[in-house]
């Protein structure tokens, strides 16, 4: 029994873990590396495995970072059975033909530049990750669905059983049996974590214990503001925006943080906490199919979803909710001076739409940047949350101007008290691996963790079972 590490380890993102047992290989996850330039390299570099003996991918979600090199993984030879929940097929599907139509779209915007400052010939810098057509072949690999808490035996001495992880709309930990000559051992894999009490979605379910447990460490060293306050200042933020008369741009992610900002935006309106004639602008094609998928999978949702999902109501909509799928009625926004909650995508203002919205809006003292979600390092987003005076964006020097608001109580992720609690009840594994996290929180957290010994692993490294 072995367990290597390729990807997300010592940083945040491209989560892939790899377990062999009894001759079965067994991969967790296979994501996308985020953040700056550099990153490009990471994504198309070696995977660490050979593609083609992968047996299994089990997929925890369906946030880039943890699905977004599976077109890659098929491309280069995996032939396997991907097995996930039903609700994280449907928004895996969903993720990967976005991201492989962005790649194709920015692959061509380089080469034009190229072509009209160089010499014109195509390199790796104008050659997309993978395509579109890549994506739509590796949704050929999704078998299985599956049920929380019911048990799949693979190949080789193995069960996988998926549990809810209460992060975004059908993620799951993975906790793996694994027998090989006559030995036992229990793997529990936390994916990403989501913490108790929120909207929408159920509380993670409570874990097995585990002989070996491997976990994230995204906010391991600190804590979140409470969500009640949280929620009211996001109400403050809007408010004080429309009396500046600007707007109000919330990078997000599509995900789970439209859906629930959407969800307390309506309640905001019906409480008259916000004015009822407020105008949103969902600015993301890929969150509103999220939205409609999410419309789909009751199961996922905690009693209080549910039950107003029961009664006919959509806890997403209210009148002034406005879905902006095409190009030119995103670009319109452009000629709104205020009055607009504008949501767009990427969260991390990576890419997409948002960045758009930032270039129009970032330089005027009126409007203001709502930050309600984690920014990794490198990235845009976290650079104005660190406060930049100035961005470059599209090719131009941008003014910070805006109020910029950054309001943690919304995160998806659970923080370090909801992570110490996790871990309390998986027992005394007899070893603890802490991975997707920055240096600083997996330190933090680990020096918290009694009664296991605590590994950061490095970037392909092995261990023995």
């Amino acid at each position: 029994m072995k367990l290597s590490f390729h990807g997300a380890d010592q940083e945040v993102t491209g989560s892939c873990h790899l377990v062999e047992c009894g001759g079965t290989r067994i991969l967790i996850d296979c994501g996308m590396y985020q953040g700056g330039r550099e990153v490009n390299e990471d994504n198309n570099g070696p995977l660490g495995f050979d593609p083609s003996t992968i047996d299994y991918l089990l997929l925890t979600h369906a946030h880039l970072d943890h699905c977004g090199r599976i077109p890659l993984l098929v491309r280069r030879g995996f032939k396997g059975e991907i097995i996930t929940t039903a609700a994280t097929r449907e928004l895996a599907k969903l993720v990967m033909l976005d991201a492989a139509h962005l790649q194709e779209e920015e692959a061509e915007w380089k080469a034009r530049k190229k072509a009209r400052h160089g010499n014109g010939k195509k390199d790796k810098d104008t050659k997309p990750l993978y395509s579109v057509l890549d994506a739509l072949n590796s949704l050929d690999y999704f078998g299985r669905n599956a049920s929380y808490g019911k048990a799949i035996p693979l190949g080789g001495g193995v069960r996988a059983t998926f549990l809810d992880a209460g992060h975004i709309l059908g993620s799951a930990c993975i906790f793996l049996e694994l027998e090989e000559q006559g030995r036992t051992k229990t793997v529990l894999f936390s994916g990403d974590l989501g913490y108790s009490d929120r909207a929408i979605l159920n509380d993670p379910t409570p874990p097995p214990e585990a002989d070996i447990v491997i976990m994230e460490t995204t906010y391991g060293d600190r804590l979140h503001k409470s969500l009640h306050p949280s929620i009211e200042e996001l109400y403050e933020a809007i408010n004080d925006t429309f009396r500046r008369g600007g707007n109000v741009v919330i990078p997000t992610f599509a995900m789970e943080r439209a859906q629930e900002i959407l969800y307390y935006l309506r309640e905001g309106m019906e409480s008259r906490a916000l004015p009822p004639s407020t105008q949103v602008f969902l600015d993301s094609p890929m969150a509103i199919s999220a939205t409609e998928i999410f419309r789909r999978h009751p199961e996922c949702y905690n009693e209080e979803a549910c039950e107003l999902f029961t009664n006919g109501f959509d806890p997403f909509g209210f009148q002034g909710l406005h879905f902006t799928r095409q190009t030119s009625d995103s670009m319109a926004l452009n000629r709104v001076g205020g009055g607009a909650v504008i949501l767009a995508g990427s969260g991390m203002c990576t890419g997409g739409r948002v960045r758009h919205h930032i270039k129009h809006n970032l330089w005027r003292h009126e409007s203001s940047m709502v930050f309600v979600g984690y920014a990794a390092n490198g990235t845009l987003a976290r650079r104005i949350v660190d406060g930049a005076t100035e961005i470059r964006l599209f090719g131009e020097d941008i003014p910070v101007r805006a109020a910029v608001y950054t309001i943690g109580g919304f995160s998806a992720h659970a923080d370090q008290n909801e992570l110490l609690a996790w871990h309390k009840q998986t027992g005394n594994p007899g070893r603890t691996f802490l991975v997707h996290g920055e240096e600083d929180a997996m330190t933090a957290f680990g020096e918290l963790l009694e009664n296991t010994e605590v590994i950061m692993p490095t970037l392909g490294q092995e261990f023995e079972l």
